[in-house]
């Protein structure tokens, strides 16, 4: 399993960042990204903090990505923060999309799929064609998520980003231990969401290949 969202005590979450990879570990997970909430007024201390944390890859034999999640900043600052986030060495820049259970500020999407700093639009709620033609060009990856609540357009995400052949992949955005998941729960996860088997495994195969590029190996 590569997990691409995920949240320690730094945000909302409830793991220091030790335990959280240890739990990963455990789990079976090839790499982590923690990519607490941010705005401007945090993204500095958490990208510092994470950072900390990449001494356990050697330890534990997992890929330690280090980020943010940028969450509720209005839409026209998204790529100025998603800039300065990667400026200051954050490997990895998720952008909280308007989600159908939160009052995310309309265009949210369309800011972060027309930057060239965000690396995922983590739940999109009802993504629209425009947008996933734009994650496509821009290189920005899609999320299926399983997490609960904002999984309930998963469905929809998944076939507007299927039909505009943009890049998928599937993250638990973990909050505490007990929302980490194999990988085969998200193979079940890619297909509940409309996905054919070969679809659900280029969704593995996209993550993977995020991380090579985020981490240059």
């Amino acid at each position: 399993m590569i997990d691409l969202h995920t949240h320690t005590l730094f945000s909302d979450g409830v793991l220091i960042p030790s335990e959280h990879v240890r739990r990963a570990v455990v789990h079976g997970y090839r790499a982590i990204a923690m990519t607490d909430h941010a705005d401007f007024t945090n993204f500095e201390f958490i990208i510092s903090s994470l950072e900390k944390a990449k001494y356990l890859e050697k330890e534990w034999d997992i890929t330690v990505l280090s980020g943010i999640e940028i969450t509720h900043v209005p839409p026209s600052k998204i790529d100025l923060l998603a800039k300065k986030a990667k400026e200051a060495g954050a490997d990895i820049v998720v952008v909280h999309g308007e989600t159908i259970v939160e009052p995310v500020a309309p265009g949210t999407n369309l800011a972060s799929v027309r930057s060239e700093y965000v690396d995922i639009l983590a739940h999109p709620g009802f993504l629209t064609i425009e947008e996933a033609e734009l994650a496509r060009e821009n290189n920005v990856c899609i999320e299926i998520t399983a997490r609960s609540g904002h999984n309930r357009t998963n469905g929809h995400v998944a076939k507007v980003a299927a039909a505009a052949h943009a890049k998928i992949v599937c993250n638990t955005d973990a909050h505490n231990p007990g929302d980490m998941i194999s990988k085969e729960t998200a193979f079940k996860i890619l297909q509940g969401a409309g996905l054919s088997d070969k679809d659900a495994e280029k969704a593995f195969l996209n993550s993977a290949e995020l991380v090579k590029r985020l981490r240059k190996y």
